[in-house]
């Protein structure tokens, strides 16, 4: 995935009311879009290095959003959480992750589940069970490589693993994709320091059929895209 325009650097100030953040460009302020509604643990130090885009979409009120950003280690970090589920798409379509070719179809953001989900990609394909790909993009590092989601309790993803389990019941494949945009991260787990009822969820669900899988994104201004699976380790 190459980014549709030149990603250009700044330094970051703060971050602030969740979808805001000011940064130094050239010695001027500017305020970018922040695409995460999420925490950002480790995701956006003071006086780091950030890499936004520029749209030309007059209506928008910030034409700015912040993609990246580069920690003091130097690996890059992609913020914009939409990024995901397109470099899965992209990987899918370019059948990228041997797990999950074969299909003929690939529908994304249909419903699905007791709880009234929408499943990020359902992969179809004659002779094939229906398979059902939930997505998540995983972020937060805690050194020596240790990537965890969520970085916060999250009941909207211990839903979604209630609802992959029931996939997973009713003989359709049901597979966890965790999307590693964290150049920091080698290896994939659930965060019980963080959200111990999803921990035990991932664990439940494995047991009862539902796979899980890591991927990891080569990261730069540039472009992203997944190039390598990683290790997902759910204990025990």
């Amino acid at each position: 995935m190459r980014f549709s325009s030149t990603l250009v650097r700044g330094r970051l100030i703060q971050r602030y009311k969740r979808f805001l953040a000011d940064i130094i460009v050239d010695d001027q302020k500017l305020t970018l879009h922040c695409p995460n509604t999420g925490r950002m643990t480790g995701c956006a130090g003071p006086g780091w290095a950030v890499y936004y885009s520029t749209s030309d979409n007059a209506r928008r009120k910030y034409a700015h959003t912040w993609e990246l950003s580069r920690d003091d280690a130097g690996d890059f970090i992609c913020v914009n959480t939409a990024r995901a589920n397109q470099l899965v798409a992209e990987a899918l379509d370019e059948g990228r992750i041997p797990a999950l070719s074969g299909y003929d179809t690939v529908r994304a953001e249909v419903r699905y589940g007791a709880e009234n989900s929408r499943i990020d990609f359902l992969l179809t394909g004659p002779g094939l069970p229906d398979c059902y790909v939930e997505v998540k993009s995983v972020t937060l590092h805690e050194g020596e490589g240790n990537g965890f989601f969520p970085d916060t309790q999250s009941l909207r993803a211990q839903k979604h693993v209630r609802e992959l389990m029931e996939c997973a019941r009713a003989g359709h494949r049901a597979v966890m994709l965790f999307c590693v945009l964290h150049t920091g991260i080698e290896r994939v787990s659930p965060a019980e320091h963080l959200d111990s009822k999803y921990a035990a969820l991932v664990r439940e669900a494995v047991a009862a059929g539902v796979e899980c899988l890591a991927w990891k994104a080569d990261i730069s201004p540039e472009g992203m895209s997944l190039t390598e699976p990683l290790p997902v380790e759910v204990g025990g």
